[in-house]
């Protein structure tokens, strides 16, 4: 049975825009804006599964590092 969803690290990339990285799959992607991410992880999911196989939900999970001085 395929997994009811699929989930992704996004980040910040030091080069200026997101990188969005799946955990338990080897799917990568990257763009200038978020809306172009979004875009790009869904063609990058089904691009990665089988016709019918990828599951119905992505999940992006955005993490944020931030420095602050003591």
């Amino acid at each position: 049975m395929p997994d009811s969803e699929i989930i992704f690290s996004v980040q910040e990339s030091p080069e200026g825009g997101y990188e969005a990285r799946a955990l338990g799959h080897s799917i990568f992607t990257q763009a200038d804006t978020f809306d172009e991410l979004k875009r790009n992880v869904r063609e990058a999911v089904q691009c990665h599964f089988d016709a019918g196989a990828a599951p119905p939900v992505i999940r992006l999970h955005t993490v944020k590092d931030e420095v602050i001085s003591t």
